[in-house]
This record gives C-alpha cells, structure tokens and sequence, in this order.
C-alpha cells in the first residue's frame, strides 16, 4: 500500500483519488479553500441554491464508470439523473426561436429546418458526419490514454475533407485543404451558409471559453458530442454530483483537509516524496497528484518546471488569458411555467463584436460585452428552490478574465450583469418585475476560490492547430508527481475532469507504460 498525496479537492482530483483507494492506497487531499469540488460549487441564499459552476452534464458514462468501480451503489443510486429535453432552445435577434431535441438526431434536422430554411437540417447532417469522424480518431488518444510521446500527431487537425477519405489514424490528421487546416468559423460559414446556423456551431465552442476565429474545425466535436450523448441533469445541480463524489471518497477512506494549503513539493532520491504545508506541517508520499493548474506548480518545485522536454508545455499566461464567466443569480417570484424551458441560449446580436471584446481584437483589447451571448438555465427542480410559488435562474455569459478587465470594480461587474438580464427577457418575459434579488459571480471571485487565473476556465482537449488546444502530460519530469484536473490532459469539463482522474490512477496503480483500459 502507497501513501498517495493529492493537491486540491476539484473534480478530476477527487476522481483520482477514489480510484487510487479502492486500488489499496492510502490517499490524503490537501485543499487550499474550505471545501471540494473545485469548480463545482455552490451558492445558497433564502431558500433558493444555485450552481456557481456548470450546470449541466454531457458524457455521463465517465461518472457511471467512475462509480462504477470504486464502490457498491452505481451513479443513478448515488444522484437523480434525468435527460434534459428539450436539450435547448436557441433565442436569435431576428426573432428566430428553435427548440432542439435531446439525443435525436432525426429531431434535431427538423428543428434546424423548420427554423432556418429547407436544407439547414442536411447541412447539418452532413457537418455531424463529419464531426464524428473526428469523434473516432481522436477518441482513444485525446480521452481514454495518456497523452502519447508523439503528442505533435495530434496537432493536425482531424476534421475531414470533403470527399471524406477513410484510413488510419495518421491518415485522417492534416486534410485541412490548400489553405491549412480551417478554423471552426471558415468550416461554419463554408458548410452551413446561414449566419444563424453559424452562430449556433460558434456557440458550442464559445460555452467552453474557445474562439471559433481560432478554434480548429476538430472543435465540430463538441455538438457532436451533446447530439450523440445527451443532455443531463443531476437533481440538486452538478454540485450535488460533486458532493456524491466526495462522499464515495469518504466511503473510501481518502482523508480531507480543507484549508490546508500546499508551499511545496518534497522532492528525496530524484521522485516526489510528499508535500510542505504553509503552517509548515511536512506531508510524506509514495507519490503526489497535483490538481491544480500545472504553470502554479514551479515555486512549490523550487523554480523548476513540471513537464519533461519533448513534453506539451502551456503558455506561461495561457490559463491567464482563458475566458471566465459571468454569472447572475435570480431569485424570482412566481412559479416557474410548465413549458419552461430547462436550457436557452439568447444569441449575441453581433458576434463579431462579442469575439472581440472576450478574446481581444487584435489589438490586445477585451472589455464587458455590451450585448453578450446569454445561456438561461431554469431547472424544474423543487430542491433549488424554497416553493413552488418561486423560482431559481441562473444566467451565464462566457467573459474576459480577471486581469485584462478589473472584475474587482463592483459597479462595472453589476452593469454586466444588468446587460445578462436584458438579454434573457428575451427567455423570461416580465423578468425584472418577479426579481426579489440577484448575486453576481465574476472572474475575480472564481480565482479568488479556486486560485484558477484571472478566474479562467479550461476547455477540454482538440486535435489540431499544432496542438495549442492540447494540456500537459499526466506524468511529469518528476517521478513520482501526476498531474490531474481541467489544466492537464485531457482537460477541462465535468467529463474530462473525471477521465483525469482515471488515467492518473492508470498510471500510478499500473505503472508509466500503461496505455489505458482496452
């Protein structure tokens, strides 16, 4: 038996270490902030309760498997799931209102054509084929193993190119055409023509805080994703996900100690041998899984960076300049309507212009959004509110980080959120008038709880653009130090934090050769 030491509480960390005890090992979690879950957070007030993080889960088989092997009672006995349908409603400026079924793909082509004209519904279609071809090449290498020593392999994007050729792996990498490899924006407006449709792909990849100007077509993925598996909800909001996940941990006898935080990494005999406390306290391990952003780790390694030469390195102001969010709690009187819907997306006006003001317009400027992209979640579920004669709202818009905008200033954070609520009366008509009160959450109070930069939130993993869109390796220059969690491989999401947590424990109960469950 091992003595395993985890750095933070988040979701991939607490993956990892439910894993690593149901292995035998004995785990201890030492957490800077006063609870877990990372991320995955929560806020309650009168009655009402709210997600502070995300709302909503796509890929549920992870925490089914997860649960699945670490103890007796699988994830449905654990938490109430339920498929959120329909899956979204997406609000356009021009009056555009189109409801979109959850995990029919039939559904979902006569929603897009009865919306957006004969033909979008094909047009679609055909971008999702594609799109699942990307699914089957990169599944295994960007999900399911560790990142592999030839990482570059997967820096040419997969999307294909009409006429679709079919091959191995290698062959399905860098068809991007004449011009390089596309950007999500080129395949959207090339392979959808209508700018509503266009903005509905762009939106997919604007909700994981990526730039479709930027993002490589691989980025297809993600709709590709949520059309195929679903929508979920997790009765409670995702935070009482994350609060079965800590329970399971317990269950495992991994021990908890909240506001503890790591100063640095023991390193004895060339492999990391525990960790230091700021009071001083000295941790000893077999080994440490870090679950914290790895450009935080060299102070706690004495100046020395955690990944190996060869190995995919980040930006040293990469988590920095990664988008945030902006949220707004609503407390409403009322009842919520029967036909509600649980998601709907009010579409910026001008996107042009939403992308320059969260990504920079090239001139290094990023500011508010005057008219943001606004996702409305209004959950039918009796336990986030304190009756049925009110109701609990959350509105999210994905922003600049902390940093590049002073998040800190109360009045200009409160003018954003004031423009999130005018967007979504277009969701909620006579919204304003059943306000009792609201709570706004920017980036400074996302870093400020989860030491993320600038309040970032990491994006999963793509192919492509020369692997800009990949994190680093789970296993480290250090032998003996893993990384887990949104910032290292295979990256950021409520799905991917979980597939984290699982290949770390790969690799530390099966040894660095491991290539993944088969």
């Amino acid at each position: 038996m091992a003595r395993i030491v985890v750095i933070g509480s988040g979701m991939g960390a607490m993956a990892a270490a439910a894993r690593l005890a149901v292995a035998g090992h004995r785990v201890v979690v030492y957490e800077r902030g006063r609870t877990h879950g990372g991320g995955v957070g929560r806020f309650a007030r009168d009655g009402f309760r709210f997600d502070t993080g995300p709302g909503l889960l796509h890929l549920p088989a992870v925490y089914r498997d997860l649960f699945m092997k670490t103890g007796k009672q699988t994830l449905e006995q654990s938490v109430e799931l339920s498929q959120v349908d329909p899956a979204s409603r997406h609000l356009f400026a021009d009056g555009t209102d189109v409801r979109l079924p959850n995990a029919s793909r039939a559904g979902v082509l006569q929603a897009l054509d009865g919306a957006f004209g004969a033909g979008a519904g094909e047009r679609w279609s055909d971008l999702v084929n594609r799109a699942r071809e990307v699914w089957d090449a990169t599944r295994r290498p960007l999900l399911e193993e560790p990142l592999r020593a030839d990482w570059r392999v997967l820096g040419r994007d997969p999307y294909p190119a009409a006429p679709v050729r079919r091959g191995r792996l290698s062959g399905l990498f860098g068809r991007g055409g004449a011009d390089g490899p596309p950007t999500l924006a080129a395949v959207a407006r090339r392979e959808l023509k209508d700018p509503r449709a266009v903005a509905f792909l762009e939106s997919h990849a604007l909700a994981h805080g990526l730039d479709p100007r930027s993002a490589p077509a691989a980025a297809t993925v993600l709709p590709y994703i949520e059309q195929t598996f679903g929508t979920w909800y997790v009765r409670g909001g995702m935070r009482a996900l994350a609060d079965a996940l800590h329970e399971r941990c317990r269950q495992r006898k991994v021990e908890f100690h909240f506001d503890a935080e790591v100063t640095g990494i023991v390193e004895k005999d060339g492999r990391a041998a525990g960790v230091e406390l700021a009071d001083g306290t000295l941790a000893e391990a077999d080994a440490v899984v870090s679950g914290i952003d790895p450009v935080l780790l060299p102070p706690l390694l004495g100046g020395q960076a955690p990944w190996r030469e060869g190995d995919v390195r980040p930006e040293p102001g990469a988590g920095g300049g990664t988008p945030g969010r902006l949220t707004a709690l609503l407390a409403l009187r009322g009842a919520r309507p029967e036909d509600a819907t649980h998601r709907t997306v009010v579409h910026a006006p001008d996107r042009e212009a939403e992308l320059a003001a969260v990504f920079g317009d090239g001139h290094g400027l990023r500011e508010p959004c005057p008219h943001p992209t606004v996702t409305v979640l209004r959950p039918d579920d009796p336990t986030v509110r304190p009756d049925e004669e009110h109701e609990a709202v959350t509105l999210t818009a994905v922003v600049a980080p902390h940093g590049p905008v002073d998040w800190t200033d109360g009045m200009a954070a409160e003018q954003a959120a004031q423009r999130l609520i005018t967007a979504a009366e277009a969701a909620i008509p006579g919204l304003r008038g059943r306000m009792l009160w609201h709570e706004v959450r920017t980036p400074a109070d996302t870093q400020a709880e989860t030491g993320a930069r600038g309040g970032a939130v990491p994006g999963p993993v793509l192919a492509g653009a020369d692997g800009t869109f990949l994190r680093p390796a789970n296993v480290t220059r250090l032998p003996g130090l893993y990384l887990a969690g949104g910032w290292a491989h295979p990256g950021g999401g409520l799905a991917h934090a979980g597939m984290s947590g699982a290949l770390v424990a790969g690799l530390i109960v099966e040894g660095e050769d491991w290539r993944g469950s088969q």
